[in-house]
């Protein structure tokens, strides 16, 4: 009876020993792939099942103020914050951007970001942006003071809250 405990656990120990050498071998692959050609920030995403962003467009415009969604796509930075990366404009088709925040403040993007591949994850929502709000992200951007005096009403946005970031690196 000893023998056969003995022969049931040392069973065990190598079937599950084996599945992680497995697992671990698959991850590191995997971190090979993202750091040849993609930079991450924040939290750990993949590059999979990311859509376009007409494709998110239109998901965009289904969508009412106070609408969230869970969501990945990729675009091409428009804008980034200037004095910290804090936040970063993405286009969603031909005359149509998104405003990007991070979660928690926890990170940032490289100033010199702009016109960089991203794809980002995290939640989507439809906000009416105030015009105090707008004047300052204006600021953020080194607009001049006459390009943000014309800043007099409020506007309905397309927001994004990233948890994750992963940008294509040349």
């Amino acid at each position: 009876m000893k023998k056969i405990v003995q022969i049931v656990v040392l069973s065990l120990v190598v079937l599950f020993g084996c599945k992680d050498a497995e697992t671990k071998k698959e991850t590191e692959v995997v971190k090979e792939e993202v750091n040849l050609n993609l930079k991450a920030f924040g939290e750990k995403i993949s590059k999979e099942n990311a859509l376009t962003s007409d494709e998110m467009l239109a998901k965009f415009n289904n969508m009412n103020v106070g609408d969230t969604i869970q969501v990945k796509f990729a675009s091409k930075i428009n804008e980034v914050c200037s004095k910290k990366g804090c936040w970063m404009k993405l286009p969603l088709g031909e005359e149509t951007e998104t405003m990007v925040r991070f979660k928690d403040y926890g990170f940032f993007m490289p100033l010199d970001s702009k016109d960089r591949e991203v794809i980002v994850e995290g939640i989507a929502f439809v906000k009416e942006t105030p015009v105090d709000e707008l004047k300052h992200y204006a600021e953020d951007a080194g607009k001049s003071a006459e390009e943000i005096a014309k800043i007099t009403e409020p506007k309905k946005e397309y927001a994004f809250e990233a948890h994750g970031v992963l940008m294509k690196v040349e």
